[in-house]
């Protein structure tokens, strides 16, 4: 089965939109999405002009040639975008495929809605039974070569790997016979399909060692690091290839193959084109699986909180009253409260990558052990993050790692990565990244700049949480990322950032 990421959906609208220069071109616009058919029987509403929208953005492996033949399609990916111009977020909210629901009489996962009844009844049973009182006004179904096409198309998407992802195929019925992948942590630029097991696909497909709730945080990541790399006028330039491929690799409902429906989306799109992503986290509760096999378990949640998640998603988010802190001239103490001192491994983790060509930094404090995490660097030495399945010669240089940034302008960029595991089990991990590339892309726009112990942090937010602090030096960039998702408290992100110290 192949999962594929609905967000590339989100970047094609984003280019048509700027496209839209007139009635004619609304209707070249048609012509293209009119490539494919309609997805049938798509229980859609569109609201009145001006007012919010919900999509429902699907990854499956159901081909546009496919028409309305559903049968062998299921949906890996499903997310729900909300676009309102009363916010100050685009947000967004990923059902796990897991999700336990009833159909047709039987106990199934969520991703198989769409095999036994399409759109419909996959739409039917989001508002029936995940959030009561769900509109959907449009869906588009990105297929596996839409998201390879479209990302290539961008110029690949600059990611922040949180730690290496490695998996050899073996044919069922083997446990490991997820699809392969091959990728290894720190920040990178991923490409779509063409680098194969190396490439942003399967970073944004891979469920072999982690959570549905990880997967989901990893894909509405992917998501963010490509809205915040490109421009709108980036896009534009490349307005006729996107198109032909969104137009050729993604089904949408028939209020899309119109050029009322299309406008009044590309008006909405058009004035978000400058808002921030907010990710509003499912509640879901994960079940203990059984051991062995590669089939997951349910994921469950509770009617109150999934409300709760719903409302969340719905509300809009007020813009600050008060401009972002960016004057940096207030210094503050740094905090320390759920965070442990550990200089010895950060250190030697930097010094056992030999002598780099601009200093090297580690943090001097790491995360209180709780009773699910207990945090440890990972080391190529004891192993302790290698995939037991895996050979362990596929982790050789990954923990830590020297490696070099191809830049966006033909620069290459000397870099380092630190790992933290805080629970394997669970995919979560967060990274210490040191580059002497000044400005990557994932530094464009920092929610705040505050002067913390003497630096000059900037931070990055996702919603209420930070998802990244960074401080910049004459010869190098610095930054603490966050786990998928956020997993570490903000006062405990800054305090790791401000204790950045200097290798010796």
């Amino acid at each position: 089965m192949r999962a594929v990421l609905a967000s590339v959906a989100v970047v094609g609208c984003a280019a048509a939109a700027t496209a839209v220069a007139g009635l004619l071109k609304v209707k070249d616009i048609v012509n293209d999405f009119n490539e494919t058919p309609a997805l049938a029987h798509a229980d859609v509403l569109l609201p009145s002009p001006g007012k919010p929208e919900t999509l429902l953005l699907i990854g499956s492996d159901h081909r546009a040639s496919a028409g309305t033949d559903y049968r062998e399609a299921e949906t890996d990916t499903m997310m729900l975008v909300r676009i309102d111009d009363s916010s100050s977020t685009i947000n967004l909210l990923s059902i796990p495929r897991d999700l336990k629901v009833e159909l047709h009489g039987g106990t199934y996962k969520l991703n198989a809605a769409y095999s036994l009844g399409g759109p419909n009844l996959l739409i039917e049973t989001l508002k029936t039974q995940v959030f009561p009182g769900l509109e959907v006004n449009h869906i588009l179904d990105v297929n596996f070569r839409g998201f390879s096409d479209l990302i290539d198309a961008i110029g690949c998407v600059y990611t922040d790997v949180d730690h290496r992802y490695y998996n050899q195929s073996q044919p069922a019925p083997s446990p490991d016979n997820y699809s392969s992948v091959d990728i290894q942590p720190g920040y990178q630029k991923l490409c779509g399909d063409n680098q194969a097991d190396t490439g942003a696909l399967a970073f944004v497909r891979f469920r072999h060692t982690d959570t549905d709730i990880v997967r989901n945080a990893r894909q509405q990541d992917f998501i963010r690091w490509a809205k915040d790399g490109y421009s709108t006028g980036q896009l534009v330039s490349q307005e006729g290839t996107l198109l032909k491929i969104f137009g050729a690799n993604v089904q949408t409902d028939h209020f899309l193959h119109t050029t009322d429906g299309l406008i009044d989306l590309f008006d909405l799109v058009v004035n978000a084109d400058k808002l921030s992503l907010k990710q509003i986290p499912f509640p879901a509760i994960l079940q203990n699986c059984p051991s062995g096999g590669q089939t997951p378990c349910f994921v469950t949640a509770t009617p109150e909180a999934m409300a709760a998640a719903y409302r969340s998603f719905v509300t809009p988010t007020q813009a600050s009253a008060q401009p972002a802190k960016k004057s940096g001239r207030h210094t503050t103490k740094s905090p320390t409260r759920g965070l442990t001192a550990d200089t010895a491994d950060a250190r030697n983790q930097v010094l056992s990558l030999g002598k780099l060509s601009f200093p090297g930094y580690y943090p001097k404090l790491i995360p209180s052990g709780t009773a699910e995490w207990n945090p440890e660097y990972c080391s190529n030495q004891t192993g302790n993050c290698d995939d037991p399945a895996e050979p362990a010669a596929a982790y050789i240089g990954s923990y830590p790692r020297s490696y070099e940034i191809h830049g966006q302008h033909g620069g290459v960029y000397p870099s380092y990565r630190l790992t933290v595991v805080l629970n394997s089990g669970l995919g979560e991990y967060y990274g210490i990244q040191g580059t002497a590339w000044l400005h990557p892309p994932i530094l464009n726009s920092p929610s705040s700049i505050e002067t913390v112990a003497g630096k000059q942090l900037m931070i990055y937010k996702n919603g209420a949480h930070i998802s990244l602090v960074a401080w910049r030096t004459a010869t190098g960039s610095y930054w603490v990322s966050n786990t998928l998702a956020d997993a570490i408290g903000n006062s405990q992100m800054i305090g790791i950032a401000a204790s950045l110290t200097r290798a010796p």
